[in-house]
């Protein structure tokens, strides 16, 4: 059920507008409040669309309401809109615009909505919408009718949030562990504050820091398996340290640390170009803004993430992941061994994405293993929910190798991947035991198309006629791989698509390999189209665009 209710926690995050500094408002504007000031309010809608009857969410054509709101629609059929419009943070749009513009006209509407929502949407009625009490509305609703509260002093309002109270106070419905539990702990933070409840604000408190302990390491990285979540989570943890502090209580130091050591995670996160990389539930346009630079360009983080980059500050600069750890939950999809491969300037092999949480056909494919860069056994039933481990890794300057091992298809499945850095190259290595045998699937990004496919060698070509060639070899025989196979927007089965944004869908280059063998080598070599690959005795020497390459394969190992 969680994913069934997931809201887009992207537009989460881009609905969210600065902090509005506290000061002298204009005359005849009311006394801004810190509880209708926040950062949870809105971008859009405006409080003119608003006004005008006009609701925008997830970059979603608008859709019109009367005066009198007919809380069961659903134009979209989407989760994600129906929590956003149950979530009334659009209300509280209106609120915080009139503490600025001081017209009633703005706070009287407010008043509206809200009395009509509650009115309408009695918990447990015949005609209540079903998105109305579900855990995550109710939690993102609760601040917006808090802040309404500075303004309006109504029965139905204060039972209203008691109600809500009590809902966010029960066990059973918190998500412990979870971005969830981190907006039903502000929410019953701000209701506890706003009555003077210390038996609300103080268990919001404790379930605070127990939940930011499970859903965040002390390497700071988010065990919810999409790394965009992540920036969510970071802000939503600094809003509620905010109202702990303005609620005269005290922030455990529990949430700073871990709150600080975030930014690190988010940071290596974040490809060249700026953007984060899209593993999990994580779009492509997802841009960190303000988050420093570490001083270590590769770091591993325990939970199942590698990072590597050539530089920090260079969008020219190389950048690869490397998916492992515990099995799929929350955010996450079936990535692991999978990869990711940024270079000189470009994304070259990239996840699929992000679409929508919609249970469609699309968004199944996106979270198997067919969408990502990985191997598969042939004849075996993959399992899902499967760890992998990562076994071994080596950290140098010019380049860095990783063995990582699991039983995701029943027997033993290696993937080793060596990286070089300066002269650009990915190797990978995908072997299983003597008897099965191993193909892999490679997506490139949707900027590219494909020149020439043929003796185990693709060649790819962006529109400024910059090429990458990916070359697969069987071991320890080294020879071409036949039969790779470039799909391109097919739709049954789904293969060769990438997501840009929420909603949005492309074709990209896919190449499936067959399984050839128990051990194949796959070479990705960016900035040529004739790259040279030769073995001799477990040495493999790669010529790239900027030189030579020598590297070891042994079993299955590659240094």
């Amino acid at each position: 059920m969680r994913r069934r209710t997931q809201a887009l926690a992207l537009a989460l995050v881009s609905l969210l507008t600065c902090l509005v500094p506290v000061g002298t408002a204009e005359a005849g504007a009311a006394k801004r409040t810190t509880e209708c000031q926040g950062d949870w309010l809105p971008a859009t809608p405006t409080g003119s669309d608003v006004m005008g009857g006009r609701l925008g969410f997830l970059d979603l054509a608008p859709v019109k309401i009367g005066k009198n709101v007919d809380w069961r629609t659903d134009p979209y059929r989407n989760r994600s809109w129906s929590m956003v419009f149950h979530s009334l943070r659009w209300m509280g749009r209106l609120v915080a615009d009139y503490e600025s513009n001081g017209d009633k006209a703005y706070l009287d509407r407010a008043v509206e909505i809200a009395k009509d929502w509650v009115a309408d949407n009695p918990r447990g009625g015949a005609r209540t919408s079903p998105y109305a009490w579900q855990e995550h509305p109710i939690a993102l609703r609760a601040p917006a009718l808090v802040c309404l509260s500075k303004h309006v002093d109504a029965g139905w309002l204060t039972r209203s949030l008691t109600e809500h109270a009590t809902m966010l106070s029960n066990p059973k419905l918190y998500e412990k562990g979870h971005n969830h539990g981190i907006d039903q702990d502000i929410a019953l933070l701000g209701i506890g504050c706003r009555y003077g409840r210390k038996e609300w604000s103080g268990l919001a408190i404790r379930r605070l820091t127990e939940t930011v302990k499970l859903d965040v390491d002390s390497q700071g990285a988010l065990r919810e398996q999409a790394p965009r979540y992540a920036i969510y989570v970071y802000e939503r943890l600094r809003v509620a340290m905010d109202n702990i502090r303005a609620c005269r209580l005290t922030v455990p130091g529990e949430i700073s640390r871990r709150w600080e050591s975030m930014e690190d995670f988010i940071s290596h996160s974040t490809q060249p170009n700026g953007y984060m990389v899209p593993i999990g539930d994580g779009g492509a346009d997802v841009r960190p803004v303000g988050y420093s630079a570490p001083k270590k360009t590769v770091r591993v983080f325990g939970n199942g993430y590698v990072y590597g980059r050539t530089s920090w500050n260079d969008p020219g600069s190389a950048f690869y992941s490397i998916r492992f750890g515990p099995g799929m939950k929350y955010h996450g999809h079936e990535d692991h061994l999978g990869v990711t491969y940024y270079a000189q300037g470009r994304d070259v092999l990239v996840d699929a994405g992000f679409d929508s949480y919609e249970n469609s056909g699309y968004r199944r494919w996106t979270m198997s293993p067919q969408a990502h860069n990985t191997s598969t056994v042939a004849g075996a039933r993959f399992r899902g929910g499967t760890a992998t481990a990562l076994s071994r890794s080596s950290i140098g300057q010019d380049r860095q190798s990783y063995r990582l091992t699991d039983r995701a298809y029943g027997v033993s499945r290696t993937r080793s991947v060596l990286v070089g850095h300066g002269r650009d190259v990915m190797v990978v290595l995908d072997t299983v035991p003597k008897g099965s045998r191993v193909g892999n699937l490679w997506h490139f990004s949707r900027d590219l198309s494909v020149v020439s496919n043929g003796g185990g060698r693709v060649v790819l070509k962006d529109e400024k006629g910059w090429k990458a060639t990916l070359a697969q070899v069987s071991m320890p025989s080294c020879r071409p791989v036949g039969g790779l196979k470039v799909v391109r927007g097919a739709k049954n089965p789904y293969q060769g698509w990438v997501s840009s944004a929420y909603l949005q869908r492309h074709p990209a280059p896919a190449v499936v390999a067959p399984a050839a063998g128990a051990s194949v080598l796959t070479v990705v070599v960016p900035g040529t189209d004739d790259p040279s690959l030769s073995c001799s005795g477990g040495t493999v020497t790669v010529k790239t665009s900027e030189g030579t390459v020598s590297l070891r394969a042994r079993g299955a190992d590659l240094s």
